[in-house]
């Protein structure tokens, strides 16, 4: 029988620090960089520049759906 600790696996459930720069590098930066989802890039556009002419911050954002939809793309291009 084998006697692996976490830190001998090469695939663990804990994020790792390489996995969180690998992550970073793939998600677009940008709303012009993000593919699909149109009709949210375009009113998350106008919320954006809003908030930005009046200098003030963004107000809640709500973003929901299934697994797959690009949901944590969107909100680390918010932020």
């Amino acid at each position: 029988m084998f006697d692996f600790q976490d830190e001998d696996r090469i695939i663990t459930s804990t994020m790792q620090n390489e996995d969180v720069d690998v992550e970073n590098s793939l998600r677009p930066k940008s709303l012009d960089d993000y593919l699909g989802q149109e009709k949210a890039k375009e009113q998350l556009k106008i919320f954006i520049e809003a908030a930005k002419s009046r200098k003030e911050q963004l107000d809640h954002v709500l973003l929901y759906g299934p697994p797959g939809l690009g949901k944590t793309t969107l909100a680390s291009i918010i932020a």
